[in-house]
């Protein structure tokens, strides 16, 4: 069942009722799908009495990437997308763990080639951890292929492109998987419908290449830096479709995943079956950074109630 937006949301500079918070039927967005948007997430830290949104400022600048290429005109500052972010939360009271989301959108009733107006969103999901973070997934590899770059910017997170990942993630869910594995158009390991995709091999963490079609993650580079941190190698690269049956473990990343470990994919065990020690390792030191216990890259963490 899904959890509801909370209360108040953040549009155009202002804080309004969720029930208000509406665009024309005939925008851009709705009628073209022209937006760009970020999922973050905002961890309480009770011991703290403390909310931190995970690299908010990285968030921001993708979102800008986003826009520019997009044509969304002109990209908003950061700081007034993180003033309104910061609004919002505050304005809802929030002291849980919450996903947050922030769309660009093509506001206004133009034609196919418009740029602007463009309209600015922001709301929060309070959201528990999941059971997949605990026990893992099943998967199957899609028999759609992940968008490419000469179709769509897979390097940005625009509302259209995901068309692509629902139809691939609604076949696996139809088929019996709680996941589903996209290759590229090139029969190549891409990315899941909506995180990005680790194996380990002989101690090795392997990931597909930016090159292969995915979303450059800032979850993907955060569990990049924590596993190189703790001594784990760290191979980008191609890998093909079978060799993920080879793998000793895998897992899912993404902002709105977390760290998802992978028990099979199409029906064959990865490993043993089992989410394994690499992967629980940097779950654990994933969750210490983002939830603030002690000071692991306090860079990475935006306090909401500090100062406030």
């Amino acid at each position: 069942m899904p959890v509801p937006t909370a209360e108040k949301m953040w549009l155009n500079g202002r804080i309004v009722p969720y029930a208000e918070c509406q665009l024309h039927a005939f925008s851009g967005v709705v009628k073209y799908g022209a937006a760009v948007f970020e999922g973050m997430r905002g961890y309480w830290n009770a011991e703290r009495g403390e909310m931190y949104v995970f690299r908010l400022a990285e968030h921001l600048e993708r979102l800008r990437f986003g826009m520019r290429v997009m044509r969304l005109d002109p990209p908003f500052e950061a700081e007034y997308m993180a003033n309104g972010l910061l609004e919002m939360i505050r304005a809802n009271a929030l002291r849980e763990n919450v996903h947050l989301r922030m769309i660009a959108y093509l506001d206004g009733d133009d034609e196919l080639a418009a740029t602007g107006p463009v309209g600015l969103v922001c709301g929060a999901v309070p959201r528990p951890r999941g059971k997949a973070v605990s026990e893992g997934v099943h998967v199957a590899v899609a028999s759609y292929a992940r968008l490419s770059d000469n179709a769509m910017p897979p390097r940005v997170k625009a509302t259209g492109n995901y068309i692509n990942s629902r139809a691939a993630e609604l076949e696996a869910k139809r088929n019996g998987y709680q996941g589903v594995l996209m290759l590229t158009d090139r029969g190549k390991v891409s990315e899941g419908s909506g995180a990005c995709f680790f194996m380990v091999r002989n101690g090795a963490l392997h990931t597909p290449d930016t090159s292969s079609d995915i979303l450059e993650s800032i979850t993907r580079a955060t569990v990049i830096e924590l596993a190189r941190e703790a001594g784990i190698a760290v191979h980008e690269r191609t890998i093909d479709r079978h060799e993920v049956h080879a793998a000793d473990e895998a897992f899912w990343c993404g902002t709105g995943y977390e760290i998802q470990p992978i028990l099979s994919l199409d029906r064959i065990a990865i490993g043993d079956g089992k989410p394994g020690g690499i992967t629980r390792a940097l779950q654990r030191s994933y969750f210490d950074v983002v939830e603030g216990r002690g000071n692991t890259h306090a860079e990475w963490r935006t306090p909401v109630w500090a100062g406030s």
